[in-house]
């Protein structure tokens, strides 16, 4: 692969084709006071919105609709049984053709169980798809020719022509091996080894799909409790059976030695890599951008890096030692590696950006600090850094290698140092990508040396 290849990315927006996803989103609560109660029910109880977590529509299908799918830039999907088509450059909702009249909605969950009994929808009702399903959905609410499906996805994404089906028994046997992995190691090298082997031996019964699925849920859950705003919002968005359904991308911070292990470990998942990114040289910070298609979890991937080093490939050729620590690099020194003891640096996923904030603060005093993205197309805002205690041995191991001071020192045994965050966005227009240039300054206010200073 050309480090041309590497780097470029050119993600654009679709105003013309988000314009005409809101108005068959806006079309189903206008026509079904049912589904614009939900609607609210999201905005005002999880600071979301209806359209952060649709999964997909099925509409009346003609050939003026095809016609103007194809203008909006959507694609046929070869090999589906029914007319369904994909947009490839935007993050928006597959279409495809209803097979009667009604018109349906389907909203993504992590689980259409949890949902059902949170909402109580007609329990005796069975759910398609059997337990530990690939796919498993049930309608909700069918009002004026209309419906509103809930639907869980586990590493199947809609246009996969084959799903295969997993022993329930093997599901929970490698879901409680991901949830028990060891992660603390004193050598660090042996800890990648170790989940690369739980890893394997789940891809040997699951598939690659469904083990990255399953490994990422275990990762949200190691994250949230360690981090007590998750715990806030994860229980916001259960108490309408939501789940973590609306992640963005998960954040992972990485040592220069181990960034090629975590590459190795994430490409062994399925991921592919995307656009890359430097944050500038005062901030001495890069970062790898990778997806995995068919489970939907897209990672960042961050590193401290040098000028010289963004031609390179960084994802996979060794990084050497450099003399300084980067934000990056202390943090993995204070905390541990985010694939291992640390856990994920934050998860982000898709709000209501203005909504979000103002209900964490309002009713749970959760502080955001200042948006380091505000554009109409893109907005982020980290939430207040979750305090983490450091270890001593660390702490000495910094001052011994004389990569900070003991004034440094005293007061990240005093006041410990950030570790975890929630990040708040919220996308517009189909944009895919992220901010290149306002990054900068949020990795310099997350330093845990800054942090000290205020």
């Amino acid at each position: 692969m050309s480090n041309e290849s590497l780097t470029a990315y050119d993600w654009k927006r679709y105003p013309e084709t988000a314009a005409f996803i809101y108005e068959r989103i806006s079309g189903f609560c206008k026509h079904s006071a049912l589904i614009q109660d939900f609607a609210d029910q999201l905005q005002f109880k999880t600071g979301t919105r209806l359209s952060d977590w649709v999964d997909h529509l099925e509409l009346n299908w003609s050939e003026t609709l095809e016609n103007q799918l194809v203008k909006l830039g959507y694609v046929p999907v070869d090999g589906a049984d029914s007319h369904l088509h994909q947009h490839p450059d935007g993050m928006f909702p597959a279409i495809q053709a209803s097979d009667s009249k009604v018109e349906r909605l389907f909203v993504r969950v992590e689980s259409v169980a949890d949902f059902l009994t949170i909402h109580q929808c007609d329990l005796e009702r069975p759910i398609t798809g059997e337990t530990g399903s690939a796919v498993r959905q049930r309608i909700v609410i069918s009002d004026n020719g209309l419906e509103l499906h809930v639907i869980e996805r586990h590493g199947a994404p809609i246009c996969a022509v084959e799903v295969m089906d997993a022993d329930v028994s093997l599901l929970l046997k490698h879901a409680e091996a991901f949830q028990l992995r060891k992660r603390d190691y004193d050598d660090e090298i042996a800890g990648f080894t170790a989940a690369e082997s739980l890893i394997r031996a789940a891809i040997d019964d699951l598939g690659i799909d469904r083990t990255c699925d399953l490994f990422f849920a275990a990762e949200r859950a190691y994250w949230q409790q360690r981090n007590g705003v998750a715990r806030i919002q994860k229980a916001r968005q259960d108490t309408l059976g939501m789940g973590w359904a609306n992640h963005d991308h998960h954040t992972y911070r990485s040592s220069r030695k181990h960034f090629w292990r975590l590459i190795s470990v994430l490409e062994l998942l399925g991921f592919q890599l995307r656009e890359r990114f430097y944050a500038g040289k005062e901030a001495g910070w890069g970062a790898q951008v990778l997806e995995q298609p068919a489970a939907g979890v897209v990672i960042f991937a961050d590193v401290d890096l040098s000028p010289e080093e963004v031609s390179q490939d960084f994802a996979h050729e060794p990084l050497p030692e450099l003399k300084q620590l980067g934000t990056v690099g202390l943090w993995c020194r204070l905390h541990g590696e985010a694939f291992l003891q640390a856990g994920m640096h934050h998860l982000e996923c898709q709000f209501d950006f203005d909504a979000a904030r103002e209900q964490l603060a309002d009713e749970n005093a959760v502080k955001t600090m200042k948006p380091f993205t505000d554009l109409p197309h893109l907005k982020q805002a980290f939430t207040a850094g979750e305090i983490w205690p450091v270890k001593e041995s660390r702490i000495q191991s910094l001052l011994d290698e004389g990569l900070i001071n003991e004034e440094a020192a005293d007061r990240f045994r005093l006041q410990g140092a950030i570790g975890s965050h929630l990040e708040i966005l919220q996308r517009e227009e189909g944009f895919k990508g992220f901010n290149q240039t306002g990054i900068n300054e949020i990795i310099l206010e997350t330093n845990p040396l800054t942090q000290q200073e205020k």
